[in-house]
């Protein structure tokens, strides 16, 4: 649409300026020319006579994705999401902000729906960074059927762009990572000349939301290697010995991909103990689980294993013998200066007054690393209702995340009631120490 169409619509609305679907129009009109701050303050007028109006909030929701505003443009396209949940535009855009914002299961959940509704259609950055695509093999792997296998399972291959400097706290973690992990990876040579080889694994403990998945994507990020997160439901099936091929295909994309971080999430639903079973089929899941960590058929060099649970006690004990998950690191959570760097990562690049971390972090005790998050979120989410009525980006201050604080009970008491009884009564090995020293418990 040209400019003096444009100005016919300007003119016809300065008539008649309750008319919506005229005012809708011209935001359209605008939008599509580029013109993003008239479209934005036309949409905005849209809201201000119909809150509810969702024409006008997928419109801002397209304005502030290129903006690079990514944030604010994904709270606004969940709060449409019910509305427009099969409508393919919606649903490409809303796989490209997750993906922006490193929600990388749920943009890849969405962009699977997406092309469940029209297979035709296809998106080279989605593609690129949720697909296993362009797999490296060699000659003896070469075998069409095991690749068709790989992409029925939708197996998602990532690069992660996040490292060490992107998680706030967890320095022990870190360390133990970096001996176990990373050096080898960067110092190969030492470790052939003394006949060990790279890789391994490390098996991560403690209440949930403490950022055991974000350490794990973290370090494959800090050696530049390739990240494969998996779930319960990527393995098990309901037809015996599908679980078992399930998982064995699950290692080769990894080690095909190698250097690779292989994550496994909850994996005490994958690896529970053998003792408590009654079925046979979940005992040769583990059998399996414990033959591919052991690599008896192929090589596990440069393949790095991660397991995180919040039950480690319902974990086999075989999981734990060396060369297996021989490296076992309570993941507690933040201490006060951790929950400061937290605050510091999370608010990066959002519109903030200068913020009294100290004073935040001092309300947040006990807080887990999600539990900061939702803090964060829920200041936003008054930022925007006030930013929607103003028109302008209303800084998010102090006090916004104090009262937030308030509103968020701490997620990690209900876990340490159980890990207490664990790591007094069940903990003859002292796996359980590092629990007991977070509580001051004497043994």
């Amino acid at each position: 649409m040209n400019s003096d169409s444009i100005k016919i619509l300007q003119e016809a609305l300065a008539l008649s300026p309750e008319n919506i679907p005229l005012r809708l129009h011209l935001a359209d009109s605008l939008l599509d020319v580029n013109q993003l701050e008239e479209a934005e303050e036309e949409f905005k007028k849209v809201l201000s006579q119909n809150e509810e109006n969702v024409k006008a909030k997928w419109g801002l929701v397209k304005i502030y994705y290129h903006k690079q505003n990514y944030a604010t443009a994904l709270v606004i396209i969940e709060d449409i999401a019910q509305e427009l949940n099969n409508d393919t535009d919606f649903l490409l855009l809303y796989a490209k902000l997750l993906l922006k914002e490193n929600a990388i299961a749920k943009s890849a959940e969405v962009y699977k729906k997406l092309l469940e509704i029209n297979p035709e259609l296809s998106d080279e950055s989605l593609d690129a960074e949720l697909r296993l695509t362009n797999i490296s093999y060699n000659k003896e792997q070469e075998n069409e059927d095991f690749i068709d296998e790989l992409e029925k399972l939708a197996i998602s291959i990532e690069r992660p762009k996040i490292s060490f400097a992107d998680v706030g706290g967890m320095e022990n973690v870190k360390e133990e990572i970096d001996i176990k992990i990373i050096q080898p990876l960067n110092h190969p040579e030492l470790f052939k000349a003394y006949g060990k080889k790279t890789g391994g694994g490390i098996l991560l403990y403690g209440p949930p939301g403490c950022g055991k998945t974000h350490i794990a994507r973290a370090t494959a990020g800090q050696v530049n290697a390739k990240f494969i997160s998996v779930g319960i439901s990527d393995i098990l099936d309901m037809w015996i010995g599908s679980s078992e091929k399930n998982l064995h295909d699950i290692f080769e994309s990894a080690r095909l991909n190698s250097p690779c971080v292989l994550f496994f999430d909850e994996i005490d639903a994958l690896g529970a103990s053998r003792s408590d079973m009654k079925q046979s089929a979940g005992r040769h899941l583990i059998n399996q689980f414990l033959a591919e960590l052991d690599g008896v058929e192929s090589s596990n060099d440069g393949l790095l294993i991660l397991g995180a649970t919040n039950t480690p006690w319902h974990l086999d004990s075989a999981f734990r013998r060396p060369g297996r998950f021989d490296r076992i690191i309570f993941v507690q959570p933040p201490d006060a200066e951790s929950r400061e760097a937290i605050l510091k990562v999370q608010l990066k690049d959002k519109p903030t007054q200068t913020i009294d971390y100290k004073s935040i972090a001092k309300v947040a005790k006990d807080f887990s690393g999600a539990d900061i998050t939702a803090v964060i979120d829920i200041a936003i989410e008054e930022k925007l209702k006030s930013s929607f009525k103003s028109g302008k980006v209303e800084l998010i201050t102090t006090n916004d995340l104090l009262k937030a604080a308030s509103k968020v009970n701490p997620s990690t008491k209900e876990w340490f009631v159980t890990a207490r009884n664990y790591a007094l009564y069940s903990n003859e090995s002292g796996l359980y120490d590092d629990i007991l020293k977070y509580l001051n418990i004497k043994k």
